[in-house]
């Protein structure tokens, strides 16, 4: 059994789609699963464990015939047995169709016509279940597998090594992450400031620690100034991220895909979010909490907001 999954948009997404693709591996034990995504979203897949090989192919970009005709004729050769996608676009929709492809899995939509199995879409739902829902056109009607991911072992060498730098592997730790993956999803550096110095004056002995990257340098000066003592790690991929993530107390965070990773990982989260609706990229829990801003902008949720919740926990 051969299957592939057509799987449209960014690293969250592809995450999102994990607990299916591992599904389909238990339903079909030997079978290969391939994924065509974005070129941007491969890295992803450095922590999944059901996927074969990866197909890159830039859905977002203005391709000719030609391109797309190299997609569905390298999809013919590899003769799939099988093809899902969560995509309801009717042009991946005629594309899979195109393809020659015995069984094709979509949602009701657009590209309905394409499909030969086609699933209602409920929205109104954390994305990972919505996504696992596409299975009943397999008939597999279990209910969505516990979610999780496959962190690599020198991933995981490199956090606990990162953790004995860094002095924290005794006492714990709070990860704060910002804008990553997406700049624009960023708090701004005086409000981060306010909510960690109040912190520390309530957990002196609690150690914060701050992803870098090249785009974040303006938050961790304004930081350093004042915290001269506050820590920063670098991770260099989705693995050591989870590491990182994995071994923390609580992360707070920006929207971003690493909210997908501390739900897997089962990690306590508060995220911020602006006008993306939190309720599709959370499940219910306790552990993971969404502060929405009430204006639609991240910039105007004050601090003593996100500290309520903290001490709330």
């Amino acid at each position: 059994m051969r299957i592939v999954a057509l799987v449209p948009g960014g690293i969250g997404e592809q995450i999102l789609f994990f607990p299916t693709l591992d599904n389909l591996k238990r339903k079909y034990n030997t079978s290969r699963i391939d994924v065509v995504c974005e070129p941007s979203s491969k890295a992803a897949y450095r922590v999944s464990k059901s996927v074969d090989d990866l197909l890159a192919f830039d859905f977002k970009d203005r391709n000719s015939m030609a391109d797309w005709g190299n997609l569905i004729g390298t999809i013919r050769d590899r003769e799939y047995d099988i093809a899902i996608t969560p995509s309801t676009s009717w042009l991946n929709g005629l594309m899979l169709w195109l393809s020659g492809i015995n069984t094709r899995v979509g949602f009701k939509g657009d590209s309905s016509l394409f499909f030969n199995r086609v699933v209602p879409q409920n929205k109104q739902q954390y994305a990972a279940y919505m996504y696992c829902d596409l299975l009943q056109g397999l008939g597999i009607n279990s209910s969505c597998p516990e979610l999780e991911i496959n962190v690599p072992k020198p991933d995981i060498e490199w956090a606990t090594s990162e953790q004995l730098r860094l002095g924290v592997k005794d006492t714990g730790y709070i990860l704060v992450v910002d804008g990553l993956f997406n700049a624009d999803n960023s708090y701004p550096a005086k409000q981060w400031l306010s909510l960690i110095q109040d912190f520390k004056e309530k957990q002196p002995d609690m150690p914060v620690v701050v992803v870098s990257k090249p785009d974040n340098q303006d938050l961790l000066r304004v930081l350093k100034l004042a915290i001269p003592d506050i820590k920063e790690t670098f991770p260099d991929n989705i693995g050591k991220l989870a590491g990182a993530i994995a071994g923390a107390n609580l992360m707070l965070c920006t929207d971003s895909p690493l909210v997908q990773l501390a739900v897997f990982l089962q990690t306590y989260t508060i995220a911020l979010f602006g006008s993306t609706e939190p309720t599709k990229l959370l499940p219910q829990s306790d552990k993971f909490i969404a502060i929405k801003s009430n204006t639609g902008i991240m910039a105007d949720i004050q601090p003593a907001t996100i500290l309520e919740k903290i001490w709330q926990g």
